[in-house]
């Protein structure tokens, strides 16, 4: 037999990265340009946060700073928190997380069956707040011998492992031509990492950047100030912040636009529908913000865009693909068509 073709791996960890880049042809079939989306689905962890956990993970090993048989704590919104799981059980550490309760009940049980102990934590509290999950894993980690807390909002190697992977792998897939990238900003590590590759390549490449309503980034780009006014609750996971994550390079990102959750969660079942895509929330927040640069001119003939998709549809079966959630929300009308909302939270502002 030709082992070309057995694709043999020791373990899961070997499959992190070189995630495809797929065309859009039916979504942006009226926009002037060519438009890919970087599928990070395609990790064993279905989401790009495979790269920072194994990252880091392996950095920590190098050091001496983690052993065998240490405990690997961490703050998530859900994705970061299986990856770190899913590496610990393969690398045989044991994981602590402390996770928002704006994370989906799918993402919590999937974190469970990986083996992690989950601390759920109310999303609506300030960062300082002792109940809030960085105060939480924090409290954890100084009470947990052996342990390693991976504080992904100011670590330096989450942007890093994204400079060392997502930006080379984007720009030799597009073969040096893209011209705009459209990412979502969380922890700022997946936009600043491949940004900062890229325009070490390009200087002229637009990096763009997806935030959400409630959330403090945009106005912290375009001001320098962390607006206090600006947060309130919302429901998109993984996507803007309370606080301003040292791990975002706010340098090399050139734009920021808001997008709301219902056009976000909208998005992402039209994705679905239309592009044979099945992705998560802040899928649907990456594309619904393409659409709004688009409307607002940013592109043209010449343009090469290329959009991240960070994760999977199955970690929200319970919520964005439920008709129930959905019109819990205030966002489907009982026969499953779109509703209008005037509300703060819902409206473009």
């Amino acid at each position: 037999m030709d082992n070309t073709y057995l694709n043999k791996h020791d373990n899961l960890l070997s499959l992190i990265g070189c995630t495809p880049l797929v065309r859009l042809n039916t979504l942006t079939s009226d926009f002037p340009g060519k438009y890919y989306v970087k599928y990070e689905a395609q990790n064993p962890g279905h989401s790009s946060k495979d790269r920072i956990a194994v990252h880091i993970i392996e950095q920590a090993e190098e050091k001496g700073i983690l052993k065998p048989g240490d405990t690997i704590i961490e703050t998530t919104s859900g994705n970061t928190g299986f990856s770190i799981a899913m590496t610990a059980t393969i690398k045989g550490y044991k994981c602590i997380l402390a996770v928002s309760s704006k994370s989906s009940q799918d993402k919590i049980d999937l974190l469970k069956t990986m083996g992690a102990e989950v601390h759920v934590c109310p999303s609506n509290v300030a960062p300082d707040d002792p109940r809030s999950y960085y105060e939480v894993a924090k409290r954890i980690h100084k009470e947990t011998p052996n342990s390693i807390y991976i504080n992904q909002y100011f670590n330096a190697l989450n942007t890093e492992a994204h400079y060392i992977t997502t930006g080379p792998e984007i720009w030799k897939q597009t073969e040096g031509k893209i011209t705009h990238l459209v990412a979502c900003s969380g922890t700022g590590g997946t936009i600043s990492g491949t940004a900062r590759y890229l325009k070490e390549q390009n200087p002229d490449i637009q990096i763009l950047g997806i935030d959400a309503y409630g959330s403090v980034l945009k106005k912290y780009h375009e001001t320098g100030k962390l607006d206090k006014n600006e947060i309130y609750s919302y429901r998109i996971e993984g996507l803007g912040k309370n606080l301003i994550p040292t791990a975002t390079d706010f340098n090399v990102i050139d734009k920021f636009t808001k997008v709301t959750d219902k056009e976000s969660a909208l998005m992402a079942r039209k994705i679905a529908v239309t592009e044979g895509m099945f992705v998560g929330y802040t899928s649907g927040a990456a594309m619904q913000g393409t659409l709004q640069l688009q409307e607002e001119g940013i592109f043209d003939e010449e343009s090469y865009v290329v959009i991240i998709f960070p994760d999977h549809g199955s970690r929200y079966t319970s919520k964005i693909y439920s008709d129930v959630w959905m019109r819990e929300q205030g966002f489907l009308e009982t026969n499953g068509k779109s509703v209008n909302n005037k509300s703060k939270e819902f409206h473009r502002i």
